[in-house]
């Protein structure tokens, strides 16, 4: 990946950290999302469901053949281990995909590469493998407002999500910059994204979005 800007990007569930990965990819860059790619291998014929079935059973796998996602997190999130056995499972997967993405998208003459991974800071080697860090912060609360709003989630669960997340202070103190994403309109984000941009190695010529004036 010599050449490329090599961008960490994390948030907590709801800080609008998604919303930047797409700015950032409006403005050029190659956004490799941890979490797309989680589901791709958890979906029916996903490199991951004959070992999760080995090690869960077929109670957590759908008649589709897909990971029963609501009954896995209900599970995950009550009990370490059993996160701790999933994610041994799906990060392995995950990372060698993440890499071939990456690959390709510097052959394709990327100069950003962005890699959107919620558990960035969580993770030991993520650190080293990226120049900088950019974490996407908003308060708690507006963090369980805005999961409520868009999923069959309640806030005791959006809770108990952001529980077992990295703690805020922990995600603020590893970034090398911070967008705060409390009250802003998508026009102010995308302008704070953009302010951002150039030092990611990114051009503002490339924007498929003006910004605001």
């Amino acid at each position: 990946m010599a050449g490329a800007f090599r961008l960490g990007l994390t948030g907590g569930i709801g800080s609008g950290k998604s919303t930047v990965a797409t700015f950032l990819a409006d403005l050029g860059a190659a956004v490799m999302d941890a979490d797309a790619i989680a589901r791709s291998v958890t979906a029916p014929g996903g490199l991951a469901i004959a070992p999760i079935r080995a090690a869960f059973g077929n109670d957590i796998i759908t008649a589709e053949g897909a990971l029963d996602r609501d009954q896995m997190r209900a599970r995950a999130f009550s009990d370490a281990r059993e996160r701790k056995r999933l994610e041994a499972i799906i990060h392995p997967l995950v990372g060698q995909e993440t890499a071939r993405q990456a690959d390709a998208a510097v052959a394709a003459g990327h100069r950003c590469l962005v890699f959107d991974v919620p558990l960035l800071v969580e993770s030991s080697h993520w650190r080293t493998r990226v120049d900088a860090v950019l974490v996407v912060d908003c308060l708690p609360q507006t963090q369980i407002a805005r999961v409520v709003a868009r999923s069959q989630l309640d806030p005791a669960g959006v809770q108990t999500i952001i529980n077992a997340q990295s703690p805020r202070l922990r995600r603020l103190q590893a970034a090398d910059a911070v967008i705060f994403n409390e009250g802003l309109s998508l026009g102010v984000l995308r302008d704070e994204v953009a302010t951002l941009a150039t030092g990611f190695g990114l051009s503002l010529a490339h924007s498929t979005h003006p910004t605001s004036a």
